[in-house]
């Protein structure tokens, strides 16, 4: 017996009803994008390995998808390397090629390739897939979909502004309310560690304070004594664990706790612009909160830092990030381009609008009508119907086989097919079609033009 196929794990097919959903989700996206003043582009699905490796830290590196190079690349590897089982030394030997991590990093190297034919402050967007060789779990794939969207070439905070509130658009229009945006700074982090006498663990204390809502304090603190931070220098952390209330409060405390880091102060000074500048830019449904402890364990930010949480009582991690990067185009040898963008999960998303039942009952996938057919006469007299009704923009399916009723009926079930029509004979003599809501059972009778009228 054949054995049953299967996908790799972390992957997923989509069924119609999905697909729909995703694209529902996407085009909302993709239109505050454009909205906001997005340009999209579109990159390769793997980079050469040099552009994705070290970007991301090491924890990043680890969970890279490298590509075997073609032909016969094994006999290209030296036979000690062979021999000593060396990942690190093999590898390279292996493989030139790796599929995206992320979007922001093949951006980077789109900026830079592209420079000469870019005005800049360039805004893009982009939406594609992105592979990490992850632990499969509730809402972490190892093959997903990211959104995004970047301003690269301005220094500008009001960039941060506008993120914020494209944010609060999108989850708005989504119906999903009750989102909390996560704001904090990397300098505000710098200034931390530079407070704790730890700036040279500075990637080591903020991959580890990233954990703190998935692994709680006292791990956290474990995990910095084995990254080598002194004892007494994590015990300086405890206010910063401890801290409370709201935005401005929260300001306020910090302010005292970083009065000797210049850069710690410059990222609370950040902080406190974009949030006056939000002041007449009220937020409609989502709630900005200042978390200190937001890290984001990627080695490119150096600005703002974003999370969106969704609603209270939703389990599920961050459905949208981001933050400020002042060089990450300088990895490619352009230095001093600024940029700030963010990702929307799709993939969570879809998971959270589900959990509320958010999807609205118009998002779905096949047709709205199906004509019944009973025969070859009747046939040819729905098919040119059929294609009056497509022309109108309405879905519209002949059954392509005469036959049982029931069979047919079972059919437009299955498929989720609202209405059905009926055009036997008495429909044909008449001119009067018999329409069939499948929900209700209920039967009308209606010439073409009134169907097409109440469906368009």
């Amino acid at each position: 017996m054949a054995q049953k196929p299967s996908i790799p794990k972390g992957t997923r097919d989509f069924n119609p009803t999905e697909v729909s959903r995703r694209e529902y989700i996407i085009s909302n996206i993709k239109k505050h994008f454009q909205t906001y003043g997005f340009m999209p582009i579109e990159t390769p699905s793997f980079e050469n390995s040099d552009t994705l490796l070290g970007k991301y830290g090491e924890e990043g590196d680890r969970l890279i998808f490298k590509i075997l190079n073609n032909g016969e690349y094994l006999s290209k590897v030296n036979n000690d390397d062979l021999s000593t089982k060396d990942e690190s030394v093999i590898t390279p030997q292996i493989s030139d090629r790796a599929l995206r991590y992320d979007l922001t990093v093949p951006f980077a190297r789109y900026v830079v390739q592209h420079q000469n034919e870019i005005a800049f402050p360039f805004k893009r967007y982009q939406v594609q897939n992105v592979w990490r060789a992850d632990r499969p779990q509730k809402g972490r794939f190892r093959e997903f979909t990211q959104c995004d969207a970047d301003v690269v070439g301005s220094d500008s905070l009001l960039q941060e502004v506008e993120f914020i509130k494209l944010f609060d658009d999108v989850y708005t229009d989504l119906g999903l309310k009750g989102c909390t945006i996560k704001i904090n700074n990397r300098k505000v982090l710098a200034g931390i560690a530079q407070m704790m006498g730890a700036e040279d663990k500075l990637i080591d204390f903020t991959v580890a304070l990233d954990k703190l809502d998935k692994i709680g304090a006292d791990k956290v603190k474990q995990e910095m004594l084995d990254k080598g931070i002194d004892p007494q220098a994590i015990e300086k952390l405890q206010p910063v664990f401890e801290l409370d209330g709201s935005f401005e409060e929260k300001i306020g405390q910090m302010k005292n706790l970083l009065a000797s880091s210049n850069i710690g102060l410059q990222g609370i000074a950040e902080l406190e612009f974009i949030k006056e500048n939000l002041v007449g830019l009220e937020l409609k449904t989502t709630h900005l909160d200042l978390d200190i402890t937001l890290a984001r364990g990627l080695n490119y930010y150096t600005g703002c830092i974003f999370e969106v949480a969704a609603p209270a009582g939703v389990a599920m991690g961050s459905i949208s990030g981001g933050g400020r990067y002042d060089d990450l185009t300088g990895i490619f040898g352009m230095k001093d381009m600024s940029g700030v963008g963010i990702s929307f999960g799709l993939d969570r998303i879809y998971l959270v609008l589900e959990e509320l039942n958010l999807f609205p009952e118009t998002v779905k996938a096949g047709v709205q009508v199906l004509f019944i057919n009973f025969g070859e006469v009747e046939a040819s007299y729905c098919m040119k119907l059929m294609f009056r009704f497509r022309e109108s923009g309405i879905k519209t399916e002949l059954y392509p086989d005469s036959g049982k009723m029931k069979k047919q009926m079972t059919y437009a079930d299955k498929n989720d097919i609202p209405f059905v029509i009926l055009a036997g004979e008495d429909e044909i003599k008449s001119g009067k079609l018999t329409l069939k809501n499948m929900k209700t059972g209920e039967q009308n009778q209606l010439t073409a033009d009134e169907l097409i009228q109440r469906f368009k």
